[in-house]
């Protein structure tokens, strides 16, 4: 979500004449988006300061001027705590305010003003951003990202995103299948649709008649020259019956879900205020294994929650093996301040935490390992994103978000190619075009 903030400050801004540059030493402006999710962002966050400061003090002494502001959501955390620690940051605003960059900008650089606007307004800043992006939010060349929904309603225990991204909204979908038609035609292949609680979409349709995420994606199927959907992050609870079917209906919904579940305790979840058990959990990927037989689940784990013991940590390795995962995002539990979870008693220790990740990560690892052998031999369509590491390499995605290298032109970024799969690595495969697209295609659809 931030890489699609991140793009479209730059929509914002363009008509100001601003547009963006790779050195930052060169940069008129230097914005930090930033992420509060984990442990030590704060502090990430004043470091990276330390170096733009530096930039901004050799820019000024050239006869020069850098504005610095910092974005997102340690922004709306910290606030006035920025300005008070790094004097020479010009603005600091949250992550719902930046549609109101145009203001924040001539306060700053006309008026000398330090500028800190990290207010929820009660308009949507959807409204107010520019309809035509001055370049497709890529998330690689031929894939791009689209907000459709923000801010989060759950209140987990442990996490800091309704006070940083604040209350659920959905955009209404005419605005959603606009957005969406002006990226498929810059290029974009595939979009990835992107809300904190994505599948709680409850977007208003025409005539006021609200949709579901899974009607949205039936719609956004329908535009020419778009192959490919995918969705992230969803809850659990919030999967109703209408995105499960889109999953069995919708050819170019991917079959790839991340879907968090934090733990396999049901003594866990009800501490982190999930609203979901480990049953509920087992039930749901079943069904969508019922509606896509081939569809390849991800998810996140916290090991060492507050109050964790090792017989719910036994439940939480017992639920991965229930399952099975393609992918997975395991991390120790970090106390993020201001959360109802940093003020239980009952922390565990962090060499607790270390020892029970590292069993739950060679798990995960093996499991992905395996998934990822299971490729190998397959056809699989790939759209190519980026250059790879080796000349003559390029780096893209399959179906199953994996990452594959396989030689290829330059000219072929951006395209959706056939591949042979033809070794598998820890983290990636590797494939070499298909000789036949046709029979490529055919395969792929068979083994599917």
């Amino acid at each position: 979500m931030n890489v699609y903030d991140s793009a479209r400050m730059a929509d914002v801004l363009a008509p100001l004449g601003y547009a963006v540059v790779d050195d930052a030493a060169a940069a008129d402006m230097v914005i930090l988006n930033t992420c509060h999710i984990r442990e030590k962002a704060a502090e990430k966050v004043y470091s990276d300061l330390g170096r733009v400061r530096q930039l901004k003090a050799a820019k000024e002494k050239r006869g020069g001027r850098m504005i610095v502001a910092v974005a997102g959501c340690v922004a709306q955390a910290e606030g006035a705590e920025i300005l008070a620690r790094a004097p020479f940051v010009d603005m600091v605003f949250g992550p719902q305010t930046y549609h109101r960059l145009p203001e924040m900008v001539a306060r700053a650089h006309r008026a000398g003003e330090k500028v800190l606007d990290t207010e929820f307004p009660a308009e949507p800043k959807f409204d107010f951003l520019p309809g035509e992006a001055s370049h497709a939010r890529a998330a690689g060349a031929g894939a791009a990202y689209l907000t459709v929904q923000e801010g989060c309603d759950k209140f987990c225990t442990f996490c800091v995103v309704p006070y940083t991204r604040g209350a659920e909204y959905s955009r209404p979908v005419a605005g959603v299948v606009a957005e969406a038609g002006r990226l498929a035609a810059l290029g974009a292949r595939e979009i990835t649709l992107l809300g904190q609680n994505v599948n709680n979409y409850h977007g208003e349709g025409p005539g006021g008649v609200e949709w579901g995420l899974g009607r949205l994606i039936a719609e956004l199927a329908a535009i020419a020259g778009l192959e490919r959907i995918r969705y992230t992050t969803s809850y659990p609870a919030d999967m109703d019956d209408g995105l499960i079917a889109a999953h069995r209906d919708v050819a170019k919904l991917m079959p790839f879900l991340h879907l968090p579940v934090q733990s396999g305790s049901d003594r866990i979840l009800k501490a982190m205020n999930r609203r979901h058990t480990a049953g509920d959990y087992r039930r749901l990927a079943a069904r969508l294994r019922d509606a896509r037989p081939d569809i390849a689940l991800s998810s996140d784990f916290i090991v060492g929650f507050p109050g964790e013991t090792e017989a719910d940590f036994a439940e939480t390795l017992a639920l991965v093996d229930a399952i099975g995962f393609a992918q997975a995002y395991s991390f120790k539990y970090s106390p993020r301040p201001g959360t109802p979870a940093a003020a239980i008693g009952e922390q565990v220790p962090d060499a607790v935490k270390g020892e029970r990740l590292a069993r739950l990560q060679e798990k995960l690892n093996a499991q992905q390992r395996a998934f990822n052998h299971g490729a190998v031999g397959r056809v699989m369509d790939v759209l190519l994103e980026r250059p790879g590491r080796d000349p003559g390499q390029l780096v893209g995605r399959s179906p199953f978000m994996q990452a594959v290298h396989t030689e290829a032109p330059a000219s072929a970024l951006g395209s959706l190619v056939p591949l042979r799969i033809t070794a598998a690595h820890a983290n990636s495969l590797a494939g070499v075009a298909a000789a036949d697209a046709r029979t490529a295609l055919a395969d792929v659809r068979a083994s599917a």
